[in-house]
């Protein structure tokens, strides 16, 4: 019998999912189905609960209820715990809940092994101190970076958001601020602010980044966004846009779903050529 997943959504028609995940089973060969909910505004817990009565094994979470899902599992993986959101369930033969936050993951993973750069002993700049940042800390705290700060335009919420992970940072030097607040050249500038959304540029200082620096911004466009044009235009040698930690992200709900890692290479060439 094909195992059954889904993702839910509202709007949904622009989600990835259900191609990455058929893509993965494809190369896997794992006899599974995914498919896409349109979740209604006001009913996300009875969408969840229909498709678990109806035998699905799991399902990702995308906006607007990622919040709700959080509320919903019975149980949280620490990830997702920190995340204070989830984009996955594993829907248990019991019938509980269990969630997790892959998208910290996923940009570790695309960092690291896609664009082969190593973050032990490095200076890190997260831009943002919404929900995106939140879910990159604990996995970003796994690579041992020397240094991390955390840059918003709202200076409180990135002092308040370091001092919520300074217990779990360990050796790792880890600060707050405004973008005024921001000293220094850093290795790896990563943004996860909404500004790409609104084609803009976080207001960085001069000599935040150079010729050595990655500049890695969770957004995606057909076209560049204006955070990679901005790095690219100050000579930045690496940049790079969120499409592999969307891959990246889905692989490890396969993995964790399925027991199986895929070539992420070839599905990330696909949706770039696509």
């Amino acid at each position: 019998m094909t195992d059954r997943y889904a993702i839910i959504g509202n709007p949904i028609a622009q989600a990835k999912s259900p191609a990455l995940q058929t893509a993965f089973a494809q190369q896997c060969g794992q006899d599974m189905a995914y498919g896409a909910i349109l979740g209604e505004l006001d009913g996300f817990v009875a969408g969840v609960r229909e498709f678990q009565k109806s035998g699905g094994k799991g399902m990702n979470i995308t906006m607007p209820f990622k919040l709700e899902a959080f509320e919903l599992a019975d149980e949280l993986t620490p990830r997702g715990r920190a995340a204070g959101a989830i984009n996955m369930f594993t829907l248990r033969d019991d019938g509980t809940i269990l969630g997790d936050n892959t998208d910290g993951f996923g940009i570790m993973r695309d960092i690291t092994h896609n664009l082969g750069r190593a973050l032990k002993g490095a200076r890190v700049l997260l831009l943002g101190a919404g929900g995106a940042v939140r879910g990159t800390l604990l996995p970003l705290f796994d690579e041992q970076p020397a240094e991390i700060f955390i840059a918003n335009r709202t200076a409180s919420k990135a002092v308040e958001l370091a001092a919520e992970f300074g217990g779990e940072a360990g050796s790792i030097k880890l600060a707050g601020g405004g973008f005024a607040d921001i000293s220094g050249r850093f290795d790896v500038i990563i943004n996860g602010s909404a500004s790409s959304m609104t084609n803009d540029v976080p207001p960085l200082p001069v000599g935040v980044w150079d010729k050595e620096s990655l500049a890695y911004d969770m957004a995606y466009k057909k076209e560049p966004t204006a955070f990679v044009l901005a790095a690219r235009a100050a000579g930045v040698g690496q940049t790079a846009d969120g499409l592999g930690m969307v891959v990246e992200q889905g692989a490890e709900c396969f993995f964790l779903w399925r027991g199986q890692r895929p070539d992420t290479a070839p599905v990330i060439a696909a949706l770039r050529n696509a």
